[in-house]
């Protein structure tokens, strides 16, 4: 079976009603995955937006997929940061742990060795805000589990190429 890989596909597209829904459709419709999807406005003068997707697959089907999605009439560009090279991806998310005694104190602990920011707390629960890769949000989430992890919500990874490399035009 030909090896999977992980890819970070961002894309330049109009900002305008339905492009999202065009191109999640494009990946509903052949069945494809999305592990990680953000998109925001970038650019005001040309009413632009961008798209990052993190999704997985075969090599080909990462080709696959980047060539259908520059096929699309709304999209500018098309830009896989993981074959570019060296690129920054960075994910937020903000975890809920409801603890009381040790558990509470440990969750503390373990929130400052994460550099993890504490945006809210009541005498049963913290809320914290960490910021980092993949790996460290998901080994952040690991350790708070058995401590009272009661939510988390990730806001999807935002990411550039390195150096002078870009996806603008």
């Amino acid at each position: 079976m030909p090896e999977q890989r992980t890819a970070t596909i961002s894309l330049l597209v109009d900002n305008e009603a339905g492009v999202l829904a065009r191109v999640i459709g494009l990946f509903a419709g052949r069945g494809y995955n999305i592990d990680s999807l953000t998109v925001a406005a970038v650019d005001d003068a040309r009413q632009q937006s961008r798209i990052n997707i993190v999704t997985s697959g075969t090599p080909m089907v990462i080709e696959q997929i980047k060539a259908q999605l520059d096929r699309l009439v709304p999209v500018h560009k098309v830009a896989d940061l993981t074959q570019l090279g060296a690129h920054v991806a960075r994910e937020m998310a903000l975890v809920k742990v409801v603890a009381s005694g040790e558990p509470r104190v440990e969750s503390l602990r373990i929130a400052d060795a994460f550099r993890a920011r504490t945006v809210d707390t009541t005498p049963g629960s913290f809320v914290f805000e960490l910021t980092g890769s993949i790996d460290k949000i998901d080994a952040f989430i690991a350790l708070m589990r058995p401590l009272g992890l009661a939510e988390v919500s990730r806001t999807g990874i935002a990411a550039l190429a390195r150096g002078q490399n870009t996806i603008q035009q």
